[in-house]
């Protein structure tokens, strides 16, 4: 089965929200405590989708605020370098600065990320930043939870989706909980449903769609039959090294493996996983083949010491595909 999208559509991926810093442990299997260097990357969910779906050669863009210092012109020069258009990102005037995560490899699954997100400049992006000439340019709008946590940027973000729709923009919502700055569950399953209403792809971990529900232990069946009530067309859901499936409104449902590879860390799957499965549909292939290049970058990105300079070129992920071994 493939999905469709308008063609006449110049741009194929806009992504909205977080770019930040990833400040990336240089010794493996210690504790932060005594870990004496770090490697400076681009980070944040949104800005790791954009980098890792123009590295696959899709035409992207991001709208989003950076901070007016050194972290901020880094992002910028970055991202710009490896082909996503930067023209809509807004410089902070307001002295707000860049979020940085520090992360922790303790052992291959165990990995933990220090974050400095107080009053950081992502989240100050103003509805009246976003443009709604950019946001009509594209085959899809690609959003992210962490953009929802705080004001203004979450009426940015609600905006955005709402001129998506307006301009037959599909939305994807890539769930990427993170706990901080959020105030209470209550407050993030309100805002997380209300966007996950009007996407027409949902993506996200069984904990995250759990998340969003507000519930412990939630089943796919309840979460499917519940957003196929509204817009969405395709949800995917994650299971770790159960591999994941994505389940289609017309009934089909398709699963894909993991595949084994050499882990080094955790963090990074994820974006890996949305950039590689939305240039697989917006190239025409099928819903299955598009979860095998999901689940094909995860696998190579969590090998590898970071997440925005490790996301792989087409051909890394279809040699992994053929060679088909799986968890």
């Amino acid at each position: 089965m493939n999905y469709t999208f308008n063609n006449d559509k110049e741009l194929d991926v806009i992504a909205v929200g977080r770019a930040c810093i990833d400040l990336n442990a240089n010794e493996y299997n210690m504790p932060m405590e005594e870990t004496m260097t770090f490697t400076k990357y681009v980070g944040g969910s949104p800005a790791n989708v954009a980098i890792g779906s123009a590295k696959l050669g899709l035409k992207v863009g991001f709208i989003g605020k950076l901070a007016d210092d050194q972290h901020g012109r880094f992002i910028e020069k970055y991202m710009r370098e490896v082909g996503v258009d930067t023209s809509n990102m807004v410089i902070d005037k307001e002295g707000h600065k860049t979020g940085l995560a520090f992360t922790e490899i303790l052992s291959p699954s165990e990995c933990s990320i220090l974050m400095y997100r107080d009053d950081v400049a992502d989240l100050y992006l103003d509805p009246s930043e976003v443009n709604e000439d950019y946001i009509k340019r594209a085959k899809i709008l690609l959003v992210s939870g962490t953009a929802l946590a705080k004001s203004p940027s979450r009426e940015a973000l609600l905006k955005s989706v709402s001129l998506a729709k307006k301009h037959g923009v599909k939305i994807v919502f890539e769930l990427d909980y993170r706990p901080y700055t959020w105030l209470s569950p209550e407050e993030t399953a309100v805002y997380y449903t209300l966007v996950a209403e009007q996407s027409d792809i949902v993506i996200g971990t069984r904990d995250e769609f759990d998340v969003m529900e507000n519930v412990k232990g939630g089943n796919n069946d309840e979460t499917i039959e519940n957003l196929f009530k509204h817009s969405a067309d395709i949800i995917v859901i994650k299971h770790g090294v159960e591999g994941s499936y994505a389940y289609a409104k017309s009934g089909e449902v398709f699963r894909a493996q993991a595949y084994k590879t050499n882990v080094l860390k955790t963090f990074g799957a994820g974006d890996s996983y949305a950039s590689a499965f939305l240039y697989a549909l917006v190239s025409g292939k099928d819903i299955e083949t598009a979860l095998k290049y999901g689940s094909a970058s995860a696998s190579i990105v969590v090998s590898k010491h970071s997440s925005s300079d490790a996301m792989p070129v087409a051909s890394e992920i279809e040699k992994l595909i053929e060679a088909g071994v799986h968890v």
